[in-house]
């Protein structure tokens, strides 16, 4: 059964000879309303907290699965990108050996596009592993923000808990 603050301060008790002072019973009734009424704003406050640091960990949630995919997908990118360079290789190189007497200066000039575009690839690989790593430092400052964030909430819970058991 709850009761609100209001029954506890209109509570009626009957009096009888030798009973209980009705002043003093008045006080304490108004006292312990107004304490039972802060304890139920305290408690609202707290679970409005706890609503919030759940939406908000949600959110980390989703970002940090939305990052994960974009690293899956990245990595799928750049194993692609391997093994293309690596077939590309391959063909160039086996061409050239059927046709090396034939065509060995233009084997040359192939053989030199090739490693321009190697060094391209490599480029290009290096230039999305400083952005994947940018990536990861910037969620890593999010969550770690984040986490002071809930440590201070959780020394606050602590401080509250303590004040609580005191009263």
């Amino acid at each position: 059964m709850k009761i609100m603050p209001v029954e506890i301060q209109q509570q009626q008790f009957k009096v009888r000879f030798r009973g209980f002072d009705v002043k003093e019973v008045d006080n304490f009734l108004e006292q312990l309303a107004d304490t039972f009424e802060l304890l139920q704003q305290e408690n609202k406050k707290a679970q409005d907290e706890i609503q919030r640091i759940k939406l908000e960990s949600q959110g980390y949630k989703e970002r940090e699965e939305t990052f994960k995919r974009a690293m899956l997908n990245s990595q799928k990118v750049l194993d692609q990108m391997k093994e293309n360079a690596r077939k590309s290789a391959e063909l160039i190189v086996a061409n050239a050996e059927v046709k090396a007497e034939k065509i060995l200066n233009r084997a040359h000039k192939r053989l030199a596009q090739l490693h321009d575009d190697i060094s391209e690839l490599k480029r290009q690989r290096i230039q999305i592993e400083v952005q994947i790593r940018s990536i990861i430092e910037s969620h890593t400052k999010l969550l770690e923000v984040g986490n002071e964030g809930i440590k201070a909430m959780d020394e606050e819970d602590t401080k509250l808990k303590f004040l609580q058991h005191q009263s």
